[in-house]
Formats: structure tokens, C-alpha cells, sequence
């Protein structure tokens, strides 16, 4: 009996990457669709060729089809536009809080507002800093954005408290001005508490009155026109009398007090015989969100309202597309890999096993977008702008140090 003769034959795989890509197959291939211009087309074109060659296409057949390395070409734009961004805005954000954030559709496009200043040298206006100081100096009393209210109150005989919560928003109920825009509901905060002097006093103690140094001495002081009484607490009291040595000269007012939650407490109690009319100015503890003054509330607020859109792929240079090449590259392995790794490592066939390379293409790809994305950040992070100042103050002060051993020309007349 003759046994047949058999001829292995040579079959290519279905589904194989084909040496060049198609532009006409671009557009259709890509997962998400946000870049399609001609620059870009052709990079995702001249991909296919260079993981081709990379992934040693005219040797081995390469299970994975000139789609998947478009949509990973895609992605590796996006990345990078990513990263990019995210530097950026680490530069810009303290800037930029406050100005006018936009809406963006699916795909990150900005549909509404200001478009292209993720490529703009931004315009450094110490936003933060400025808000966080008119705050500042809006508590220290020079300054901010916050109005400070005042209000007045007759006292009356033998009581000495006084409900200064109360007293405003009464007067704001009634629509006394300046009240009638206050929201009643809302907590004042007490700035200081004050009295004037009668204007009959002016007549005998003026300021250059001859009782006064008297006057000083005996605790009724000299006056001024339209002098103000500041009412202080009894320990603002000693610190004046710890920082002045002249305490005993210096004009005080005859009252002290306590606020305990707005609640105020004359000491001593009003009898009659004492000023009529106390006043005191306030504020309103407003919520952090108002936007009474239009400062920019609504505007960006951290990284996720800056209006930065994806960054245009003509706008990325020869850095950031090489680094795009070998991460689609990166991808694509990762991608082959798990088309291997289907049927896992070994593949049985007739009187043998084939090995597959899968799980080392996927633990590769995983290495090197690691790599890739580290070494990015790395080199971002060495540019942010307050390392670049760093920078430039090194050069200087290292040039002032080489020029110090530089010598002098000596002039000849």
C-alpha cells in the first residue's frame, strides 16, 4: 500500500497588517473622529508604515489590520494633548481664576466661548493672590470689595444689652435706607462700636482749649469737632497702656463692652446721664458663592473649567510627534498582543504546540506607554514657568560669578 505524498503549503493569516496605509480608510476608522485634517490624515497614513517595519511586518504576519493602527494613532494625539494640557494648566490656573470658563460637546471641542488659549502665553495677573488679599484687607479695615454698613441705637436707662442682629434687620424690614437691599436673614458681622460727642462741647473744649491738658488728666479729654468715641474691649485697653507711656494723655472713651453673638453689653450700664446715641458699623457675612460684584464667580474655578480644547495637531511640533509615533507604536504592540493572547500562549497543532508571543507583546506595550507618558511629565515638569524663572536666576547668577574673575581694562588717557 503507497502512502500519499503530502506538501505542506504556505497560507497567510486573513486578517494581516498590510505594508502602507490608505487615507481614504482614515476617516472612517477612528473611534472618535476629532481629528481629520490632511496633516493629520497623512501622519495616521505614514503610521501603518513605520509599525510595519517596526513590528518586523515583511518577516512575520501581523494580526491586526490598518484601522486598529489609525484609531491607536488617534488616541496617541489625544494623549499627548492630554498631558500637554494638564501642564498647562498647573502654569495658568492661578491666572486665569475667575476669567470666563466655555461649554464643550463630547468631544471636548469648545462650542461656546473663547476658543484657542491653550496655546496662549497667558497674561499674568496674580488673580488668586488678589482675591485672597481683598479678603485681607477688607478684615483689616483698608480696603476690599466687601461695603461695611453703619447703624446707630439709642441706649436705655439701667439696661446694658443690646441686640445689634435685631436692630438691623428691623431697619432693613422697614425699608430704611441704606438697609433696604440687606437680606435681613443674613448674619452681620460687627466692625467696631462708637459714640459722638455732643456738639455743645465743641465751644469749651476745642482742640487747642487751654482745660484740655487739664481735661486729659481727669479722664473728660480734649476734643475735636465732631469727635468720635471709639467703644473698645477692656483688653484693647491694656495693650494701650503697655505700648504708650503717655496712656494718661492719650483721649479714651469712658464705655467698654462684649459682643457675644451680636448680642452687645455696655459697661458701664447706660443711666441717663450718659451718651444717648451709640453707633456701630457692620458687614454682612455673605455666602462664598454671591457674585454681587460680578468678580468672576462663574468663570473658571479650577483645571476642569479652564476653556482648553484638544490641542490642534498642526499646532504640535517635531517633539511632540515623534513622541505620538512611538506611543501609537506602544499601542498598536499592545494591540497585537492581545490578538495573540486569544487562544493563549501555546496554540495546538498536529503532533506539536506553536508558541505566541502575546503576553510578551502586552507586557511590553504596558512598559513603554509607562515610559513614555513618565518621561513627558518629566520633561513638562522641568518647564513649568516657575522652574524656567529658576532657571534664568542660575544663569545669572553664574554669569555675576565668571565675570567676577573677568579682568578689569585698564584705560589709557
Amino acid at each position: 500500500m503507497a502512502f500519499p505524498t503530502l506538501t505542506p503549503t504556505s497560507q497567510q493569516s486573513a486578517i494581516v497588517l498590510p505594508p502602507t496605509g490608505t487615507a481614504g480608510d482614515v476617516l472612517s476608522s477612528l473611534p472618535f473622529g476629532i481629528y481629520t485634517t490632511g496633516s493629520f490624515i497623512s501622519g495616521a497614513v505614514d503610521q501603518v508604515a513605520y509599525t510595519y517595519r517596526k513590528l518586523g511586518g515583511d518577516i512575520l504576519d501581523l494580526e491586526i489590520k490598518a484601522e486598529n493602527v489609525y484609531a491607536n494613532y488617534e488616541e496617541a494625539v489625544l494623549e499627548y494633548s492630554y498631558l500637554v494640557n494638564l501642564h498647562q494648566a498647573k502654569n495658568t490656573l492661578g491666572s486665569t481664576l475667575g476669567n470666563p470658563t466655555g461649554s464643550f460637546n463630547e468631544d471636548g471641542t469648545i462650542i461656546a466661548g473663547q476658543s484657542g488659549v491653550e496655546l496662549k502665553y497667558p497674561k499674568f495677573n496674580f488673580g488668586y493672590a488678589m482675591k485672597v488679599g481683598q479678603q485681607f484687607s477688607h478684615e483689616a479695615g483698608f480696603g476690599g470689595t466687601t461695603p461695611i454698613y453703619s447703624a446707630s441705637f439709642d441706649t436705655v436707662n439701667n439696661q446694658q444689652d443690646y441686640n445689634l442682629q435685631t436692630i438691623v434687620s428691623a431697619s432693613a424690614l422697614a425699608g430704611g435706607v441704606p438697609y433696604e437691599n440687606i437680606d435681613r436673614t443674613k448674619r452681620i458681622v460687627i466692625r467696631d462700636v462708637f459714640y459722638k460727642s455732643p456738639r455743645a462741647m465743641w465751644r469749651f473744649y476745642g482742640y487747642y482749649g487751654g482745660l484740655n491738658v487739664v481735661g486729659n488728666l481727669h479722664s473728660y479729654g480734649q476734643y475735636a469737632d465732631d469727635s468720635s468715641w471709639q467703644v473698645i474691649p477692656v483688653w484693647q485697653n491694656k495693650l494701650q497702656a503697655m505700648q504708650y507711656e503717655d496712656h494718661l494723655y492719650t483721649r479714651t472713651s469712658h464705655y467698654s463692652y462684649e459682643i457675644i453673638n451680636n448680642n452687645l453689653r455696655l459697661f458701664p450700664t447706660p443711666d441717663g446721664t450718659t451718651e444717648k446715641q451709640f453707633w456701630f458699623r457692620f458687614s454682612i457675612r455673605e455666602s462664598t458663592w454671591d457674585d454681587e460684584y460680578n468678580d468672576g464667580q462663574d468663570g473658571v474655578n479650577n483645571m476642569n473649567t479652564l476653556p482648553f480644547e484638544n490641542i490642534p495637531y498642526e499646532s504640535i511640533n517635531s517633539i511632540g510627534k515623534q513622541w505620538i509615533r512611538r506611543f501609537c507604536l506602544a499601542l498598536s504592540k499592545g494591540t497585537l498582543g492581545q490578538v495573540r493572547s486569544k487562544f493563549g500562549n501555546n496554540v495546538p497543532i498536529p503532533g506539536d504546540n506553536v508558541t505566541l508571543n502575546g503576553a510578551d507583546l502586552l507586557s511590553q506595550a504596558k512598559e513603554e506607554q509607562d515610559k513614555l507618558r513618565t518621561e513627558l511629565k518629566e520633561q513638562l515638569e522641568a518647564m513649568t514657568y516657575d522652574k524656567l524663572i529658576e532657571t534664568d536666576k542660575n544663569i545669572v547668577e553664574n554669569t555675576n560669578n565668571i565675570q567676577k574673575f573677568v579682568p578689569t581694562g585698564i584705560f589709557v588717557g
